[in-house]
């Protein structure tokens, strides 16, 4: 047996086993979570529906190679050069932003391709800083 309102943002089921259903608006319908793994179930008019078949996917660029500014800001210090090894986790630059310093770090080990940046620039929000080879 389920109790299901709409709003509610946990429900119990009942049956041969109890289970606990976390729920959360998602963009086009719900986020259901329970024993550690999430599912979205979309929710569409019935008119819409048949046309989802139809959308393509849209593929995220890699940009595993850049180091990218998380946010608006003044680049302080660049720790590295065209031609540098670095490894996982070494820092690469410092940003300050309100105030704070921010230390960006490699995310992965490779060899400096090209800098963008100088320290004294202005950065903006995915400007990028360095390429990684």
């Amino acid at each position: 047996s389920l109790e299901y309102t709409p709003g509610d943002r946990m429900v119990m089921v009942e049956g041969d086993e109890h289970l606990t259903i976390r729920i959360a608006k998602a963009r086009a319908g719900f986020r259901l979570t329970t024993r550690g793994a999430s599912h979205v179930a979309r929710v569409l008019p019935a008119r819409v529906a048949p046309y989802t078949a139809h959308l393509i996917e849209k593929v995220a660029p890699d940009l595993s190679k850049f180091l990218i500014c998380p946010m608006p800001g003044l680049l302080v210090r660049l720790d590295v050069a065209a031609g540098d090894r670095v490894e996982a986790g070494q820092a690469l630059a410092v940003v300050e932003a309100m105030k704070m310093e921010n230390i960006l770090r490699a995310e992965k080990t490779g060899v400096v391709k090209s800098v963008s940046a100088a320290a004294g620039d202005s950065l903006a929000v995915d400007q990028v800083i360095l390429e990684l080879e």
